[in-house]
């Protein structure tokens, strides 16, 4: 190997305060591991010595505890794109100790080339092997990592010797021309592969080799499907069944895009025992444990992802396995989550909302208008390019305190413009073919749950106005009335009168 080889100390000696750096995976899986806690570490001396040090962190999607986790701690993080979970960063954030871009994730590999975010100074990319000549087979996630490594002054190398060769054509890595020399991107299947098995670095900008032994997949699943999730899922399943029988799905079925999370393996587990959902193809951003029994199963016949989002044992089943390795492809996130191939394949998107209003309007991202919770993540990439767009939640929530469906939305991801469907415990709310007045009484009586109903039919019924009904002053009461009394159900109506 020509590259020198580096602590992760070593490696961390080159990052330097006010940098942009860009890390690889898509969710836990792919994130560099032993690089960026050194970094943690470098920032904690520099902060003890009276120096700044903070850097600007660009990744696929959420990371992991090593990288998000081990620099919020340090406060080592000036900015941060396009998305996030893990507790200790997200209360730095809703702190306003750093600043936070919540970004489509299509959109910032793209961003980032076309100069939006200035210049990247450093990539730290985890991958399973690197040529001399800069070959590199990544791991379990792509996320933007082609993108980091074309545009990156220099790259920082993890080689986990944990990732199995047999990762080795599990990735479709292509990278789409800039405007105004864009083509169409060659995928009219799920299964089509439309670049390479490897990405590509400039020997040049490899400033080491970090070696690594680290485990690939997170810790833990997701919680099991419970009398809620289970509903949900059977739901969503009764609605598809009878989409095909009306014959607006084509008997053959479309692609499926699901999101991540309790909610959206629950969807799945209720696919996989449905006798009149047929074998489907998967087009989404993140496979989770649920996927690789639909795929042992034969229920699904292909999935197409950025990241394999699986469990560590999931994981270590699924290269136990390599009949599997036919059936599932890794690509950029940025064409996992490409409008112009979400629509043309007619991908069906399901996502999870924290809350819904009675006009369809979607908050995906925060709790009551101002915390952050994740991000928008690939949720706007699916649902405004969906064949049909799904969004899942529980009616309730906190002992019956909160309801999901609310008069107004204290932040908007999604209007209801780009709103299909609205699937909770209680039902289905079908928004298409209706005016707003319309869905808002869909949406209460199939979606909102009967201790709420009332309230909400209060709200409708006694606001005024033309196309849509609403009243300023009582639009949030539900969420007033939590905010003060801890229970939506002690909002009030009766002044309208």
């Amino acid at each position: 190997m020509i590259y020198p080889i580096l602590t992760p100390e070593e490696a961390a000696s080159f990052v330097q305060n006010g940098m942009n750096v860009g890390v690889s995976g898509f969710t836990v899986p792919g994130n560099p591991k032993v690089v960026p806690p050194a970094i943690a570490a470098k920032a904690h001396n520099e902060h003890e010595a009276g120096r700044e040090f903070k850097i600007n962190l660009f990744s696929g999607a959420s990371t992991n505890d090593f990288t998000d986790g081990a620099l919020s701690r340090e406060h080592a993080i000036n900015f941060r794109a396009p998305y996030q979970s893990l507790p200790e960063l997200r209360k730095r954030i809703n702190a306003d100790e750093l600043h936070y871009n919540d970004r489509h994730l299509s959109e910032m590999a793209q961003e980032f080339r076309y100069g939006f975010y200035g210049k990247m100074d450093i990539a730290i990319v985890e991958v399973q092997s690197i040529t001399d000549d800069g070959e590199l087979v990544l791991g379990t996630a792509v996320g933007n990592t082609p993108t980091w490594l074309q545009m990156a002054d220099k790259v920082i190398i993890e080689l986990n010797d944990q990732i199995p060769e047999s990762i080795r054509g599990l990735h479709d890595i292509y990278v789409p021309l800039d405007p105004p020399m864009r083509r169409e991107i060659p995928i009219y299947h799920a299964s089509d592969r439309a670049g390479t098995v490897t990405a590509h670095v400039d020997p040049k900008k490899v400033l080491g080799v970090v070696r690594t032994s680290m485990p690939l997949g997170m810790s833990s699943g997701f919680t099991p499907v419970d009398d809620v999730t289970r509903k949900i899922g059977e739901n969503v399943c009764e609605f598809l069944v009878n989409e095909m029988k009306q014959g607006r799905i084509p008997s053959s079925f479309l692609p499926i895009q699901s999101g991540v999370g309790n909610i959206a393996n629950a969807v799945l587990d209720a696919l996989e025992h449905s006798e009149d959902i047929p074998a489907f193809e998967m087009y989404t951003e993140v496979v989770q444990d649920s996927v690789l029994k639909l795929l042992e199963s034969g229920h699904c016949k292909f999935a197409s992802t950025c990241s394999m989002t699986f469990s560590h044992d999931a994981m270590m089943e699924f290269f136990a396995k390599p009949e599997l390795h036919d059936k599932l492809l890794m690509r950029p996130s940025e064409i996992s989550n490409h409008p112009e191939i979400i629509r043309r394949l007619g991908v069906i998107s399901m996502n999870t909302a924290i809350e819904a209003d009675i006009y369809g309007n979607i908050n995906s991202s925060h709790v009551s208008g101002t915390r952050l919770m994740n991000g928008i993540g690939g949720s706007g990439d699916f649902t405004r390019n969906a064949y049909t767009s799904i969004f899942l939640c529980p009616s309730i929530k906190k002992d019956d305190c909160i309801s999901t469906i609310v008069p107004m939305v204290t932040h908007c991801d999604h209007t209801g413009h780009s709103v299909d469907i609205i699937v909770t415990d209680q039902g289905v709310a079908d928004l298409r073919f209706k005016d707003p007045i319309q869905s808002a009484e869909e949406i209460i009586e199939k979606a909102a749950h009967p201790i709420y109903r009332p309230l909400l039919r209060d709200y409708l019924h006694l606001s005024k106005g033309g196309h849509i009904k609403m009243n300023p002053d009582t639009a949030l009461a539900f969420h007033s009335a939590l905010a003060k009394e801890g229970d939506m159900r002690k909002a009030d109506f009766s002044h309208l009168m």
